[in-house]
C-alpha cells in the first residue's frame, strides 16, 4: 500500500523509506541547512521538494549546479548589477534574492568550483551577499538545501571540495538509500510509474505477467527509482496495450545489470559505516593540521566547539 499524507510522493513501505519520511518531517519543522546525499536517480530532488512543501515556504528555487558554467553560476546565484561584466546590460536578480524566505535547492553542489565554494561558504556563515559588481549587502532569507551524488569525504581528500563548506551544508544530512536496499518497494514503484504513464495517455493499465514482477524484484537497479520510471516509459511506447511479459524487458534488465552504476554515481556507501570512516579520517586530518586544538579546528570548519565535539564523539575521535 502506498503511504498517504503530506509525504505520499515518497513511495514505499521499506524501513529505509519510512526512516527517510520521518527525517523529512523533522527537518521541515526547522529552518536548518541540509545536505541530501544518495546515488543518481534515488530521488534527492523529490526529498528537497517534500521538505520545502511541508515547511510551508513560498518559493522553491532549483539551481542545477552541474548544468551551469563556472562563469555563469555566480551571477545566477547572487545576481549582478548593470555593467558588472560584458553583456550585463541591466540589473539581474539572483536565485538567492528571488527565493526570498523560500528554499534554494543547490542540486549537485559538488560541481561548484573552488572560488565559488569560498563565496558560498561566506554566504552561509554570514547570511549576507552582494550582487556581482554591486556594493549593496543583501540578507539571505532562504533556507538552503544542497544535494550530491558524490562521496564528499573523497572529494575533500582529493582537494576538490572545501571541508568547511561541507560542514556548513551538513547541518542536517539526509541519505536517500539506493533501490537495491529497498527491494520490497520495487513493485510499488513499478505500479505507481505505470499508473502515471497511462493516466497521462488516457489509457487503461496493461496486464503485467507475474514472472516479470518477480524478475523486477531481483534486479539491482543501478539507475534506482529513475530507472524504474524509464523502464515503464519504454514499455508504454513499445507495448502500449500490453500485456507486459518477462521477455519484453529481460534484454533491457540484463544490459542494465552489466552496465552497473550510472556514470557519476560516486556516493554509493553500502552502509553508513563506510561513509563515517571517511569522515572520521577527514576530521582527524584537520585536527592534526591544527595540532588537535579544538577551538582552532572548529573555526576552520565553521563549527561551534560543541558541534565539533559532538561530531568527534559520534565518530569515535578522541
Amino acid at each position: 500500500m502506498q503511504r498517504h499524507g503530506p509525504t505520499h510522493e515518497l513511495i514505499g513501505e521499506s524501513p529505509g523509506a519510512d526512516a527517510l519520511r520521518k527525517s523529512i518531517r523533522a527537518l521541515a519543522a526547522t529552518r536548518a541547512t541540509a545536505l541530501v546525499t544518495g546515488e543518481t536517480g534515488t530521488g534527492k530532488g523529490l526529498v528537497a521538494r517534500m521538505i520545502h512543501r511541508l515547511s510551508g515556504d513560498a518559493r522553491f528555487v532549483h539551481v542545477d549546479c552541474a548544468s551551469l558554467a563556472p562563469s555563469v553560476i555566480e551571477s545566477e546565484l547572487f545576481g549582478h548589477e548593470r555593467g558588472a561584466f560584458t553583456g550585463a546590460s541591466e540589473r539581474r536578480i539572483g536565485r538567492f534574492e528571488w527565493a526570498a524566505a523560500g528554499t534554494v535547492f543547490l542540486d549537485e553542489v559538488a560541481e561548484i568550483d573552488g572560488p565559488l565554494q569560498a563565496k558560498l561558504l561566506r554566504v552561509l556563515q554570514d547570511r549576507r551577499f552582494e550582487r556581482v559588481g554591486g556594493n549593496e549587502t543583501l540578507a539571505l532569507q532562504a533556507r538552503v538545501i544542497a544535494a550530491t551524488n558524490r562521496d564528499l569525504a573523497s572529494q575533500i581528500a582529493a582537494g576538490r571540495f572545501r571541508a568547511d563548506l561541507y560542514y556548513r551544508l551538513q547541518v542536517v544530512e539526509l541519505h536517500v538509500p539506493p533501490l537495491r536496499e529497498r527491494a520490497g518497494d520495487v513493485a510499488l514503484l513499478f505500479r505507481a510509474a505505470t499508473e502515471r504513464a497511462y493516466r497521462a495517455r488516457g489509457l487503461p493499465r496493461p496486464a503485467v505477467d507475474s514472472e516479470l514482477l518477480l524478475r523486477l524484484g531481483r534486479h539491482p537497479w543501478p539507475g534506482n527509482v529513475r530507472e524504474v520510471f524509464n523502464l515503464v516509459e519504454r514499455l508504454a511506447v513499445a507495448r502500449p496495450a500490453g500485456p507486459w511479459r518477462l521477455q519484453d524487458v529481460e534484454p533491457v534488465l540484463a544490459r542494465s545489470a552489466r552496465t552497473g552504476t550510472l556514470p557519476g554515481a560516486e556516493c554509493n556507501p553500502d552502509s553508513r559505516v563506510h561513509f563515517d570512516a571517511r569522515e572520521r579520517a577527514l576530521l582527524t586530518r584537520v585536527l592534526e593540521q591544527h595540532r588537535w586544538n579544538v577551538s582552532a579546528t572548529a573555526r576552520a570548519l565553521g563549527l561551534s566547539r560543541g558541534a565539533l565535539r559532538g561530531r568527534m564523539a559520534r565518530l569515535g575521535v578522541e
